[in-house]
């Protein structure tokens, strides 16, 4: 059976080329950049060409590029090195509700240390306003960051159009660009962004390696403080193998970049109706165009997330879920829940991103077997065979049926804590009074024993 990788938007795997290009610095090129014989002048000189062709991709300087141990650092560094070197300006930062957890995380640390903190909403598709950008500025905003597109959903966000209005209010603006760049085309100026986040492993890069951006002229404190490495920026031995790999995966993207995103969007396209024409109650999360070109986000009602992805690992199609359950926590994604995606949708959400080695002969596979595992597991559902109508309805009068069944039946269908549950939940509570996850799970275990 051939395993299907569609997780390319949680990491990539490493392109051959790139790996050929970081074994010599493995071995006989081993020298430390910060060395002034030759050992070392060799490593300096990769570094530097990989700084280069990192530039070089986003329309920067290469003095503009400091290199980092990932996107997740590179947040940081943007966030945490903004607010304290301009504390004196003021004490105001503008993000979003959707930003990825390496934006919101500083920010929450910088409200515990007196910052203040404004989280923009976005619309159901996930785009930010850019008016509410403007609106939001005061005068003593010092920052805002606006992700360049969602690792979720993939909604891309209008940062040229938010950017011109930063720059006229004389506020520093960065981007998380870590699922854009290498994919589709990125240029700071065009952006007019000040700072831009990079991390390597998701362009077909090493893990473990990234990149900042800082417009020339920033003050930015650094983040990692020791010797004066990165132009006195970012502390620390570079390293050398994965910087070499980050920049020669940046010189195959710029080649390729086009053409791969104009296939892979006919292939996005292609699974997108070829799902929402075979399973019912199946809703696109993410906005219908303005979306990256291997990312598709879907809600399969009535059936939680974890138990497709379960089934689909069975099946070897590796794919992953919006939804932040886990065994000690019933929260749903905070991005789906800023579109205003119901708790129950959203514990049903799964994502797909394609990538290099993704075929459309994979995309059909796809179809199928999602299409089976949801109609076998919806037919375990209790729920489902109620006579309930699933239909187009709000969930208050869907909430009210099965309330009303439950009186006349004598039977449950609500977890503990009021929300509607359709299949095993690892995360429902075994042994906290939800009934009908226990039947649910010994059920499903019982499927897949056979």
């Amino acid at each position: 059976m051939k395993r299907i990788y569609l997780d390319y938007a949680a990491t990539t795997p490493t392109h051959p080329e790139v790996i050929r290009a970081m074994l010599p610095y493995f071995d006989g090129n081993f020298g430390n950049p910060s060395s002034i014989h030759s050992f070392g002048q060799e490593a300096r000189v990769a570094v530097e060409e990989a700084r280069d062709k990192v530039a070089s991709l986003i329309g920067a300087g290469s003095e503009e590029v400091v290199f980092t141990s990932g996107g997740t650092e590179a947040d940081n560094f943007a966030i945490r090195g903004i607010a304290y070197a301009n504390r004196d300006k003021g004490n105001h930062i503008i993000t979003t509700s959707i930003e990825h957890h390496a934006v919101m995380e500083p920010c929450r640390y910088l409200e515990e240390n007196g910052f203040e903190v404004t989280y923009l909403p976005v619309d159901g598709y996930g785009m930010v306003a850019p008016q509410d950008v403007e609106r939001a500025i005061t005068d003593k905003t010092i920052l805002v960051s606006v992700m360049h597109a969602n690792n979720e959903v993939g909604t891309i966000e209008p940062i040229a159009q938010i950017g011109k209005i930063i720059r006229a209010r004389g506020v520093y603006f960065h981007t998380d660009a870590v699922q854009t760049v290498g994919h589709i085309p990125v240029d700071v100026n065009d952006m007019g962004v000040d700072l831009l986040s990079i991390s390597a492993h998701k362009l077909y890069g090493p893990k473990g390696v990234g990149a900042l951006y800082i417009r020339t002229g920033m003050m930015v404190l650094p983040f990692v403080r020791g010797g004066e490495q990165e132009g006195n920026r970012r502390a620390g031995t570079e390293n050398v193998p994965a910087i070499v790999g980050f920049g020669k995966a940046t010189e195959i993207a710029r080649g390729e970049m086009a053409g791969e995103a104009k296939r892979l969007t006919a292939l996005r396209d292609k699974l997108i109706a070829g799902l929402t024409g075979r399973i019912d109650n199946i809703h696109l999360n993410g906005h219908p165009t303005q979306r990256l070109p291997n990312n598709v986000n879907v809600s399969v009602g009535f059936i939680e997330g974890e138990s497709i992805l379960l089934n689909l690992d069975l099946e070897g199609i590796a794919a992953s879920t919006g939804s932040a359950c886990s065994s000690s926590s019933l929260k749903p994604s905070h991005v789906l829940h800023a579109m205003g995606v119901s708790g129950e949708l959203s514990r049903s959400s799964l994502r797909f991103s394609l990538g290099r080695e993704t075929t459309a002969e994979d995309i059909d596979r796809v179809i199928a077997v999602l299409s089976e595992v949801v109609a076998r597991l919806r037919a375990m559902s209790p729920l489902l065979n109620s006579g309930i109508k699933i239909g187009a309805t709000s969930n208050n009068k869907l909430r009210d049926d099965i309330r009303r069944y439950e009186a006349e039946n004598k039977t449950k269908f609500m977890c503990r804590i009021g929300h509607i549950r359709c299949l095993s939940c690892p995360a429902s509570g075994m042994g906290k009074g939800c009934l009908l996850a226990k039947w649910q799970l010994a059920k499903q275990r019982k499927h897949i024993r056979k």
